[in-house]
């Protein structure tokens, strides 16, 4: 339970999610495992971007996302002459932009 505590919390609203850090920081305060007792220090200095993040509904998963495409994408363009290979093939994937391909009609708009 005191490991996924911290979880359970981003999925609560945010005055619920308040009141369960709380409870969750003065919970692991009180054991005795190490690596929690560090846990709820790192989370007390950061309090209050964590609850920020809460309450704006901030993540990195986007641009994680990204960074993963990119890292595909970089190992695909490997053994290409120059970088500015990688910089199309990325832009292409990522970039929203879809050419039409010779011979394939265009999807029609959902």
């Amino acid at each position: 339970l005191l490991k996924e505590g911290p979880r359970l919390i981003f999925q609560l609203p945010y005055g619920e999610a308040v009141e369960a850090l709380e409870a969750w920081i003065r919970w692991a305060r009180r054991c005795r495992l190490p690596a929690f007792v560090e846990l709820q220090r790192r989370i007390v200095k950061h309090r209050h971007a964590i609850l920020a993040a809460i309450e704006h509904g901030l993540s990195n998963g986007r641009i994680e996302s990204v960074n993963t495409k990119i890292r595909l994408i970089t190992r695909i363009a490997f053994g290409f002459r120059s970088p500015d290979a990688l910089i199309a093939l990325a832009m292409l994937n990522l970039g929203g932009h879809r050419p039409a391909l010779p011979g394939r009609a265009l999807p029609s708009p959902p």
